[in-house]
């Protein structure tokens, strides 16, 4: 046996250790999530239910299904909102640069770096002013200002790969600015606008910060509810984790029927200016 066949052999063995010490969580969630209330125990944390309970899924799914419908009118408005806004943004800066529009992209890229804890106070202020606090359109405006960097960034390197004369000769033709960006920069980008979408989707989605100290009661997402959803006396950890299971599901869901898109933007990305 060769070297490389051992070193190949020895890598994948590594590989196969840490996805199962990965997806060890993921077992125990899968199967408290259908044991009963007298099954969860230390000793029997590891073992198989003795039969299948679906009750605490039934629970979960009763308790969660008005926060699960509010994730889902925040995050789909919010995550098309900043891919759209997002794309224009990296049309203009890398296509038609203007005087400034170097320093302007260096400040849009700093919002990124700023803590979310440190406008927490005059943002709620600010949401208060316009009567947007405590509202799933508040927490949409919030999400797609804090998401225009990241989208702006992606779309800004994917276009730098596009060739300059495309868009002179569309010019020639007397295509305009807004003509170009939906002829031409949108269909060239559509694996660009499925990374962006499922980066910015996942981030809505799984986000806790805004979404616990923006909202109340019957405008929270599905993150804050999850967080509410233990009791103060008895945590009935059977319902905890199917809870924990059906927030994961829709950001799995999106992945595993968009891993390939996914996958191919980031290369597309990866190698464009």
């Amino acid at each position: 046996m060769s070297m490389e066949r051992v070193n190949r052999s020895l890598l994948y063995a590594a590989l196969i250790v840490l996805a199962i010490l990965y997806l060890i969580p993921v077992y125990v969630m899968l199967i408290t999530s259908v044991k009963g209330l007298n099954e969860i125990t230390l000793d029997k944390m590891w073992a198989l239910p003795e039969y299948f309970n679906l009750k605490g899924y039934q629970e979960a799914l009763k308790k969660l299904i008005p926060n699960l419908t509010n994730s889902f009118l925040l995050a789909i408005p919010a995550t098309l909102l900043s891919s759209l806004l997002g794309s224009l943004n990296g049309y203009i800066l890398s296509k038609w640069k203007f005087k400034g529009s170097n320093f302007l992209f260096s400040l849009m890229l700093f919002g990124m770096f700023i803590p979310y804890q440190s406008i927490l106070i005059p943002l709620i202020q600010f949401l208060q002013s316009i009567k947007l606090y405590n509202t799933i359109p508040g927490l949409i405006l919030v999400h797609v200002i804090y998401g225009l960097p990241i989208c702006t960034l992606m779309f800004r390197n994917f276009y730098v790969g596009i060739p300059t004369e495309v868009l002179e000769s569309a010019k020639i033709d007397g295509t305009g600015f807004f003509g170009i960006y939906r002829y031409i920069m949108i269909p060239l980008s559509l694996t660009g606008f499925v990374v962006v979408g499922i980066w910015q989707f996942t981030s809505v989605w799984n986000e806790f910060l805004f979404a616990v100290t923006l909202t109340t009661q019957k405008q929270q997402p599905i993150m804050v509810a999850l967080q509410n959803l233990s009791g103060s006396q008895i945590v009935q950890w059977n319902v905890q984790m199917a809870g924990a299971i059906l927030a994961a599901l829709p950001t799995l869901l999106v992945y595993i029927f968009l891993s390939k898109y996914f996958i191919r933007g980031l290369l597309a990305g990866s190698i464009k200016g």
